[in-house]
């Protein structure tokens, strides 16, 4: 990946799922965002990106996100276990978290708000006309300023 302005700051999206991904994506630059989207597949591989761990360590290529997507279930580090990492280290605390789950299972929107998610939201094969959508617009206007 070449490096990214300044000015460009990115979204890095945690899902372990290419078709979410994808559709996450296109999603975006469809929305008009000019703000590139890196993503990672896995809460440990979020955790290296973050901390600028091998081999995510050049910041030219890899820099701090504007805004994290992150789902919830993941294999070995779930997106809550990263949520919690994130909010226990300073410099990352303030840093905007969207929690993305495919089914609204009872509890873990409750969950992801005691753990600090600035939202929460169920991912929608429609994802152009959805929460996902208005969630990370709003979000990103407010965080670009």
């Amino acid at each position: 990946m070449p490096a990214v302005s300044p000015e460009q700051r990115v979204i890095l999206l945690v899902d372990d799922q290419e078709p979410d991904v994808v559709l996450i994506k296109r999603a975006l630059k469809k929305s008009g965002s000019k703000h590139p989207v890196l993503s990672v597949p896995g809460g440990l591989e979020a955790l290296a990106y973050l901390n600028g761990d091998p081999p995510y360590q050049d910041r030219a290529r890899y820099p701090l996100p504007l805004l994290v997507l992150l789902d919830v279930r993941m294999p070995i580090m779930d997106g809550f276990e990263v949520l919690t990492w994130i909010r226990h280290n300073p410099a990352l605390a303030p840093l905007p978290v969207v929690m993305l789950t495919g089914s609204k299972e009872h509890g873990q929107e409750k969950k992801a708000h005691e753990l600090g998610a600035t939202s929460f939201v169920v991912k929608s094969l429609d994802l152009g006309n959805s929460d996902l959508f208005r969630t990370v617009t709003g979000l990103m206007s407010v965080a670009a300023q």
